[in-house]
């Protein structure tokens, strides 16, 4: 049954109304008598209701808005207080006419006034009989209409069926109130102490929970046994309504502990619609099955999302679970299952794009060309797993977008510099808050597509800890046997990653698993020689950083010999990184000028330079003079190229002792103790006498003793400084080395060659001795990067003397 207190119409709201409460009588059969046996007046104001229905004896307050209900309203109750009251067929009619009222309506009476502060009116009406609209007289300025009374037939004093129906009424009006908590309990009395039979049947009538169609169709009955006999009917859906709700009530009950009472509403929901045999289908669920049907899935993984959303329809939505299974299902979905974008097999395109954006880089553009070469003829052909190796900035991760927009594939990249947990690479499992797929996972989600290009970069920086080794869990993934059925711990499904093209990057190959090596073809890029550097600036570096600070190049202009200048005196390094920096500094000076209009030169000089970026930096890179004994240049490689180096050595009155300082590794101390043994024993070859050495303390030193230094390859230059302390003779001027030595006196290879070769070219070092079989690698340097460099090939230590020390003693020599 209905528990509001004001049905509206007009603007009408229902609304509160507790302070009238004592307006409403309850009818007893001697007040209906009279009321019945009043006569209706020949013509009544019609005041049109919206959304409720009066009936006889019912008294209820009603909200008027609209001008001509309030004018109706006050002239009434200035005059007889008595007006008729008709549902409208339409609530949303504004101006009801005569057509779009009902003709069955209820005389009632105004028993009070009440004006809102909104300039609205509330009126208290009671019903008195009901009337038929016999005909509308006026409809301004409110309607007005000819009425007749419409008999009701009543059944007899002592007709029993009518009883019992009326004594039905009563015990379920207090059966519903009692089920109803929304429902006062004082309803009840005043259910047990309606005297009239018929006010009864209006009183429950009025205040059931009935359209207004509904209501309007029982106050149309003539007939009050008939009238009675459908409210029951109404009274019985109502009643079976709310016992299936409490029914539904107690069994979310049951399941519900203190946490979760504040669920209880969508419990509710969810048990009725079973209760209604139906599925507790959701809005977001529902969008997630229409998406499924879009995917071209096997059996397999259809099959696996259907359970996975079954699961979820099954969930308490408020659970911390749901929302990971939301986050997988969507993860599910948005994954480009099967979807590949298309290659460009334009091989003259693809090695312009890389041309355009690199410059050099002649071994790693031939091998990526040829793969593209054999992907075109064979379009199945499994993505190698490529590793591109070398210092930093000489463009090993951009490299990586040119291969995608050559290739017309998507980019995605991922940083695995101090990766420590393998949950990164292969996602957490679902049972975790806060599970996440692992970075593969979501990098090809953001990419759109299952064949992305993939740089993996800095490979080498990975580490390993309590949380696993996160460079094991990188094995399945760049294993092309084993990729195409990728296990993420949160996907719980096989990923095909053999058609992703994945890039690796390292400075320093040494550091990566021995495993994952294996699975990788490793590229090496060495760094750039000045000619390259100069070049690179030229084209790439300048037009950049001219665009990035909002000049051109009638702004600013620089010369060939002034970017030489950068290189050779600012920059120390294999890469153009720090190059891209010096060249951004004399961009934002002339920035500056522009902006404060300020009179600069447009074309750089030296002067320019020197005064932006300072004095030249790098001039101890150059190798030293040979007046020294002693002192002699070794060649050294370093993760972020290659570099000079410079052994000296000193000799003092003493017992034969040998002294090494300069923060040296064990391999590099071993081998001073190699060439000073075989200085020892070999000691007539070389004009020595081995008595004279023991006499002296020999004291062999690295310059920059903060820097940590190790390795085989500066053994024959400590061999030459030896040699060169104890006879005094000077090196060989403008010259370097680099070489293992053995007890045995042979001299054998070392890597790192390109790049100790770039680095004597930048100290302008004019001959280099090399093991004989390093020869094939300066083979495989492009010509130009060596010209004028002479290559001495050895065998022996003795071949290595006869090149590098003169007949010339040094200046102010010794005599030992």
């Amino acid at each position: 049954m209905s528990n509001h207190s004001i049905l509206s119409f007009d603007n009408l709201m229902l609304q509160e109304f507790d302070t009238e409460a004592e307006l409403i009588p309850l009818l007893t059969p001697e007040d209906e008598e009279e009321m019945n046996n009043e006569e209706l007046p020949a013509s009544l104001p019609i005041l049109p209701l919206r959304n409720t229905v009066l009936f006889p004896g019912v008294v209820i307050p009603i909200s008027a808005g609209r001008d001509k209900s309030i004018k109706l309203i006050n002239e009434a109750n200035a005059g007889n207080k008595i007006i008729g009251v008709v549902a409208q067929k339409n609530e949303a009619d504004e101006d009801p006419t005569k057509n779009d009222i009902h003709t069955i309506g209820t005389v009632a009476k105004i028993l009070r006034v009440l004006k809102m502060p909104d300039g609205n009116i509330t009126v208290i009406l009671q019903g008195k009989k009901r009337f038929a609209v016999d005909a509308v007289t006026s409809e301004k300025p409110y309607l007005k209409a000819l009425v007749k009374e419409v008999d009701e037939k009543r059944p007899g004093a002592h007709d029993t069926e009518f009883t019992a129906i009326v004594d039905s009424i009563r015990e379920l009006a207090i059966q519903i109130i009692k089920e109803s908590p929304n429902i006062p309990t004082e309803a009840t009395f005043a259910i047990k102490n309606i005297e009239s039979q018929s006010f009864l049947i209006n009183f429950v009538s009025s205040n059931m929970n009935l359209t207004v169609k509904e209501k309007q169709d029982l106050l149309s009955i003539n007939i009050l046994k008939e009238r009675a006999l459908e409210t029951l009917r109404y009274m019985n859906v109502e009643l079976q309504k709310l016992e299936l709700k409490n029914d539904i009530q107690s069994k979310v009950r049951f399941d519900l502990d203190q946490q979760q009472r504040e669920y209880f509403l969508h419990q509710q929901m969810k048990t009725i619609q079973e209760e209604l045999g139906g599925v507790s289908y959701e809005q977001e669920i529902e969008e997630m099955r229409v998406k499924a049907k879009t995917k071209t899935w096997d059996d397999k993984t259809a099959k696996h999302f259907e359970k996975e959303i079954s699961k979820m329809q099954r969930m308490n939505p408020q659970a911390p679970d749901f929302g990971i299974q939301r986050n997988y299902l969507e993860l599910f979905l948005e994954l480009p299952w099967n979807h590949f974008s298309k290659d460009n097999f334009d091989l003259k395109r693809a090695q312009k794009v890389i041309d355009k954006d690199h410059f050099g880089l002649e071994d790693v553009k031939k091998r990526i060309i040829e793969h593209l070469a054999v992907l075109k003829l064979r379009n199945d052909m499994k993505s190698p797993i490529i590793c591109l190796t070398g210092p930093p900035g000489v463009g090993k991760t951009s490299i990586g977008k040119s291969i995608a927009e050559a290739l017309g594939r998507e980019y995605v990249r991922i940083s695995l510099g101090g990766l420590r947990d393998e949950a990164e690479i292969r996602g957490h499992r679902k049972t975790y808050i806060g599970a996440m797929p692992g970075r593969i996972i979501q990098s090809l989600k953001k990419a759109g597509t299952s064949n992305p290009v993939f740089v993996l970069d800095e490979i080498d920086k990975l580490s390993n800890s309590h949380q696993g080794d996160p460079s094991s869990a990188l094995l399945e993934v760049l294993d092309p046997e084993q990729n195409s059925e990728f296990y993420d711990n949160f996907l719980e499904m096989g990923y095909d990653l053999s058609k992703v093209m994945f890039i690796a990057t390292s400075n320093n190959m040494a550091t990566i698993q021995p495993a994952l090596k294996d699975r990788m073809e490793v590229i090496k890029m060495s760094g750039y020689t000045i000619e390259e550097k100069t070049e690179i600036a030229r084209q790439h570096l300048f037009p950049k950083q001219l665009a990035a600070h909002g000049l051109t190049t009638k702004d600013l202009a620089i010369g060939k010999k002034q970017l030489e200048k950068i290189v050779e005196g600012y920059t120390r390094e294999s890469g153009v990184r720090s190059l891209e920096q010096k060249i951004a500094q004399v961009i934002r000076n002339a920035a500056k000028s522009v902006a404060m209009e300020e009179d600069y030169n447009k074309k750089v000089t030296d002067e320019d330079i020197v005064a932006i970026l300072g004095a030249p930096k790098l001039e101890r890179d150059k190798s030293e003079s040979n007046d020294v004994a002693g002192v002699v240049t070794g060649l050294a490689w370093t993760s972020v190229g290659g570099d000079i180096l410079f052994i000296e050595s000193l000799i003092s009155a003493g017992k034969g002792n040998l002294t090494l300082t300069g923060n040296l590794g064990t391999v590099m101390k071993e081998s001073a103790t190699i060439a000073l043994e075989y200085i020892k024993a070999n000691a007539e070859l070389f004009g020595l006498e081995a008595e004279m050495i023991s006499k002296y303390n020999i004291h062999l030193h690295v310059p920059e003793g903060a820097t940590p230094k190790d390795g085989p390859s500066a053994g024959i230059a400590m061999l030459t400084s030896l040699i060169s302390l104890l006879t005094q003779r000077k090196v060989k001027k403008s010259i370097a080395m680099t070489g293992e030595i053995t007890l045995r006196g042979k001299v054998l290879p070392v890597g790192g060659i390109k790049e100790k070769i770039l680095a004597a070219k930048r100290a302008n070092i004019k001959e280099i001795i090399l093991c004989h079989e390093n020869k094939s690698d300066i083979e495989e340097i492009n010509p130009k990067y060596i010209e004028g460099l002479t290559f001495h090939y050895v065998k022996e230590m003795s071949d290595v003397i006869d090149v590098a020390i003169t007949e010339q003693k040094v200046k102010n020599a010794k005599k030992l």
